[in-house]
């Protein structure tokens, strides 16, 4: 009788601790009775109920609390002006609903000639959750409804993204607390649609940091269909596609991504062409918008009676910073001594196109935070960056009140003080990047590669040669292999 072998169980990973290994928390961890002990093997060692992933999910669920909380005073009294911006509950989930038709036509913008601000996929979203508040016409009751239709769905993207997050980290997945935790989801959140478009995203690089390239690119091609930003992951793919030799990555992960994109796309621009391309034109002949550095500009310039730049004008110089820093970022990737980590480039290009852009949403830093937490998952940096993104949220809602309904004098704040405070929103934006950068030129700084060989996030790219990279100061040369050490 031939003896049967036990089978063999994969080993488990050691986790890397937050409260060993960042010093932020490792000092705010003495409250509580200091960090985790030395002896104690978290990923080898079962933790019993309370996994990363489930202790993830009650700090997300806990987080939207705080974030229903936050609109308390419109799901109260309505979603009016001044009152919404002042009460700072404001939200484009009633407004369309109200205003642009959703109320009366779920998919009134597929109707011809009819127009929508966003991209198609985030219009089908707008339009299938107006299906579900049970009733006809625009009442309080549906408007209401229609709010905590979406606020509900959004959580549940939140926790996809956490979880997505976590698992893209590997043997970091405490690093996914701060989406978790991010105040400027707890803010922004509910402002739109925009963390659908996170969420795809951060499914697509789970996806492509585990080899599935070509589902990586659906959902990377529906994160785009969503919100365009997310196409940029894949210029980080196509720069590390270059520095590895291993184009094929590229061209599945993009053919892909373009084929999704293509698909959800193409039937829009069937049915009304006139706003399916409103909506990728909206923003050229409009004013620059609120917090971004050109709009800014325009207030300072009104003031100080400066020459003040017009939409043209702003849209030529909006691309051509953004494509001066697209090219800053290459030469980064293709110059830098070790290959950069795909969320490093990923976080450059998207946080490069939220500083240059015509427009400076207050929720497009959900665009950032899971790349964050991925690119330098380092608390303190975290915690500045996303205070000071608070103190943005108030001032845009304070001068918004002013501006759009002439609100009362006393709840209102002067031109200054909002320039000001874009000025810091866009410098701690700027802080990250210079930080980023420092830790490509210098891994030792890197706090992913303390405890990774190369790039845990990079897919196919992981623990490649380098086939080529450019000398700043000579012609282009081949790279050899790193040596054992850096891959041990």
């Amino acid at each position: 009788m031939q003896e049967t072998k036990p089978p063999v169980r994969p080993q488990r990973a050691r986790l890397v601790v937050p409260s060993r290994s960042d010093l932020l928390l490792k000092n705010f961890t003495e409250l509580i009775g200091g960090p985790l002990g030395a002896r104690s093997a978290p990923g080898i060692v079962s933790p019993g109920v309370f996994t990363v992933e489930r202790v993830l999910i009650i700090l997300t669920v806990l987080a939207a609390l705080g974030a229903l909380a936050v609109k308390g005073y419109c799901r109260a009294n309505g979603w009016q002006s001044p009152d919404q911006f002042y009460s700072t509950c404001y939200s484009d989930f009633p407004d369309f609903f109200r205003n642009r038709g959703l109320g009366e036509d779920p998919f009134v913008f597929l109707r011809q000639g009819n127009l929508f601000d966003y991209p198609v996929l985030m219009g089908l979203i707008a339009g299938a959750t107006a299906w579900l508040p049970p009733g006809n016409g625009v009442t309080d009751g549906r408007i209401l409804g229609y709010f905590d239709v979406n606020a509900t769905l959004i959580t549940a993207v939140w926790i996809v993204t956490v979880l997505a997050t976590a698992r893209i980290s590997q043997r970091r997945p405490w690093d996914a607390a701060m989406v978790a935790l991010a105040p400027g989801i707890v803010l922004a959140g509910t402002i739109n649609w925009d963390l659908w478009a996170v969420g795809l995203l951060a499914l697509g690089m789970l996806c492509f940091a585990r080899g599935r390239l070509a589902l990586a690119g659906v959902l990377i091609g529906l994160a785009a269909a969503t919100r365009p930003y997310a196409a940029l992951v894949l210029v980080a793919v196509f720069l590390l596609s270059l520095r590895t030799g291993r184009l094929r990555a590229f061209l599945l992960t993009a053919g892909t991504a373009a084929a999704a994109w293509v698909t959800v796309n193409a039937p829009v621009a069937v049915a009304n062409p006139a706003g399916w391309g409103h909506s990728f034109g909206s923003t050229e002949s409009r004013e620059a918008g609120y917090g971004s550095v050109w709009f800014a500009y325009n207030l300072v310039a009104r003031r100080l009676r400066w020459p003040v730049l017009d939409p043209a004008v702003i849209n030529v110089l909006a691309l051509a910073f953004f494509l001066l820093a697209c090219a800053a970022v290459a030469y980064i990737s293709l110059t830098a001594a070790r290959r950069p980590r795909l969320a490093q480039l990923a976080f450059l290009l998207v946080a490069a196109l939220i500083l240059t852009n015509k427009v400076y949403s207050p929720q497009f830093v959900l665009w950032l935070i899971p790349l964050v937490a991925l690119a330098r998952p380092r608390w303190r940096d975290f915690l500045v960056w996303q205070g000071v993104e608070g103190l943005y949220w108030a001032a845009v809602w304070m001068y918004l009140a002013q501006v759009t309904s002439q609100g009362p004098t006393q709840h209102n704040i002067d031109m200054p003080y909002y320039v000001l405070a874009v000025a810091a929103h866009m410098l701690v934006t700027a802080y990250l990047m210079i930080r980023v950068i420092w830790d490509i030129y210098d891994p030792n700084y890197d706090p992913v590669r303390r405890h990774h060989p190369d790039d845990p996030h990079g897919g196919p790219f992981n623990g490649l040669p380098d086939r080529l990279r450019f000398s700043p100061l000579n012609r282009p040369q081949a790279v050899l292999p790193w040596r054992a050490k850096h891959h041990a």
